[in-house]
């Protein structure tokens, strides 16, 4: 066979070839990979990255320095030079209802700078990206596309589910148990108990939140291997898809084949339609847009309601159901689910995968759903006709609104506005018991540039749903929700307060309508009224130092994914 017709004999080296030894100028760069150990044979091989998210401020990521050496070693198998580095996590679940949860969606665009960065300035042929947490995710598939080398972005995998009183718990569980302590429903000893049952070791949260979420999108888009979202954190499996994630991304350098061959419009269509059918978490709209950004494709809020009006609601996993990542795991994972859904006609399958292989061949050898398992429902029997995410526009949201419906039995909420400008003022008047049946809790100036950050409201929430009041009271903010949060609630609305959309006009007492069969968010005002209200209110100043007030002047809307970059703009 000759050198051009032989794929093993190909130049693989995309960027790093600037560092070859023929070059004499670039002895001194040579010199400083010596010293990390290359030798002269290296500088004819792909030099391939390891992002690691390791950190031990957050479960979710606590094991991940032991799984970036088993992507190392499947990529020095398959004939790169893998060199591991590491980049940030900060945990949501810690930060959540405290300042510091201003910080957690600014990571995310902070881990894809950082990443892209490492790739960009190390001249890095291919890129491993293994992520755990909620913004690791979308941050590591963000810088995928904005480094544009062959990639493969590995999940770190779910924790466990914890165990109290022969039941099944988590951190929402603790989260929820706040509101029942603050009911007097539980005891101090009793909440303690869940606290310290609730996480039993490494690994993401547990049930179809945003890192499960994103995990399952990110194998639907083709940018996972098969079968690796649904791995444990703590498996045998886990550390296999590291490995093998290192030979697929030399082979994807040997085939040429590019993120931006596999992230195409269906492949976006492919995640949202298996974010649809396992009910997961409002946070993927955000992310997914922001994705689709990166790369420039056309995706906007309305596909997502377009997809969301034919793919049912399939899967029994918390927030809403019972049932847990490992679970799904055990059952098939969401290959299966997949597979399901192929057969079924919701998925493209001719997209284009990291296997170097279609949809429709990674799924024709995978595994269908365990027999009698009731994690995933039938078709003719699903936990909802159609997804349970859903895009909300009114007057009080021009651009748009998220809501997750699953396992919410009020459709329509009509009640007097409760407004408050920040979370702990909300909180308090929840625990205080000044929040009654009926009304409608607005939270507003939490939005991107408003928190800045666009914080989570699931300690809110989740005390509300503990009192029993999950879907008495409708909560309504312009920041986010956890992938945990359920109950009568509506985050993402935009414009967002600070930039002068009408949440920021709203006053106590103004009737509230939110109608999830119409996809419709609303208030009582003349379009007189609004405009003087509008006339009469007055931007508060935007942050300005740090992280922080760098994102604050520079994030979109949150209905074009709270991006950072100019792309498009």
């Amino acid at each position: 066979m000759s050198k051009d017709t032989d794929v093993k004999e190909k130049d693989l080296r995309v960027k790093s070839q600037v560092y070859d030894t023929s070059e004499a100028m670039r002895a001194p760069n040579r010199a400083m990979l010596r010293a990390v150990g290359l030798k002269d044979e290296d500088f004819t091989k792909p030099m391939i990255g390891v992002a690691s998210t390791w950190s031990e401020v957050t479960p979710c990521n606590v094991h991940i320095d032991d799984l970036a050496i088993q992507s190392k070693k499947g990529a020095e198998r398959a004939g790169g030079v893998p060199l591991v580095f590491n980049t940030i996590t900060v945990s949501d679940g810690i930060s959540m209802g405290t300042q510091g949860m201003r910080y957690s969606l600014p990571s995310r665009d902070v881990i894809a700078d950082s990443i892209e960065t490492v790739i960009g300035a190390e001249n890095l042929d291919g890129l491993i990206a293994i992520g755990g947490c909620d913004k690791n995710i979308p941050g590591c598939m963000i810088a995928i596309a904005n480094s544009e080398v062959p990639a493969v972005f590995v999940y770190g995998g779910t924790i466990a589910p914890g165990s109290h009183r022969g039941k099944d718990i988590d951190i929402v569980s603790v989260f929820e148990g706040v509101g029942k302590h603050n009911n007097g429903l539980i005891d101090d000893k009793e909440l303690n108990a869940i606290e310290c049952h609730a996480c039993p070791g490494a690994g993401s949260c547990g049930g179809m939140y945003t890192a499960n979420t994103m995990a399952s999108a990110v194998e639907a888009m083709g940018m996972s291997l098969p079968g690796s979202s649904s791995n444990p954190a703590e498996s045998k499996e886990k550390a296999a898809d590291c490995a093998a994630a290192g030979e697929a991304v030399y082979h994807l350098l040997e085939k040429g084949i590019f993120p931006k061959d596999i992230m195409t419009k269906e492949a976006f269509e492919n995640a949202i339609t298996v974010v649809m059918a396992l009910g997961g978490s409002t946070n993927a709209i955000l992310h997914l847009l922001s994705i689709a950004h990166a790369l420039e494709v056309d995706l906007t809020i309305e596909d997502f309601n377009r997809i969301q009006a034919k793919v049912p609601h399939l899967a029994d996993l918390k927030p809403s159901g019972k049932y847990v990542m490992q679970d799904l795991h055990r059952v098939g994972g969401v290959q299966a689910v997949m597979k399901l859904l192929y057969e079924a006609g919701y998925l493209h399958g001719d997209c284009l995968t990291v296997t170097g292989k279609t949809v429709a061949e990674n799924l024709a050898d995978a595994p269908s759903l365990a027999e009698g398992q009731d994690v995933i429902m039938p078709f003719d029997n699903p936990k909802r006709k159609d997804g349970p995410l859903i895009v909300l526009k009114g007057n009080l949201a021009p651009s748009g609104a998220v809501a997750k419906v699953s396992g919410v039995k009020v459709s329509r909420h009509t009640g007097p506005a409760r407004v408050f400008d920040t979370e702990k003022e909300a909180t308090a008047a929840v625990m205080d018991n000044k929040i009654n049946e009926g009304d409608v809790l607005i939270i507003r100036y939490v939005g991107p540039k408003g928190g800045p950050g666009m914080p989570e409201m699931l300690s809110v929430s989740s005390i509300l749903v503990g009192k029993g009041l999950g879907e008495k009271v409708a909560l309504l903010t312009d920041g986010r929700f956890s992938g945990g949060t359920h109950g009568l609630v509506v985050g993402h609305i935009a414009p967002e307060a600070q930039s002068g959309g009408p949440i920021a006009f709203v006053k106590e007492g103004d009737m509230v309508t939110i109608d999830s069969d119409k996809k419709e968010i609303s208030f009582e005002i003349s379009e007189d009224e609004l405009e003087k209200r509008e006339k009469a209110w007055t931007a508060p100043p935007l942050y300005k130092k740090g992280v922080l007030g760098k994102y604050a002047h520079n994030v979109s809307c949150s209905s074009k994914g709270a991006v950072t970059d100019y792309l498009n703009s």
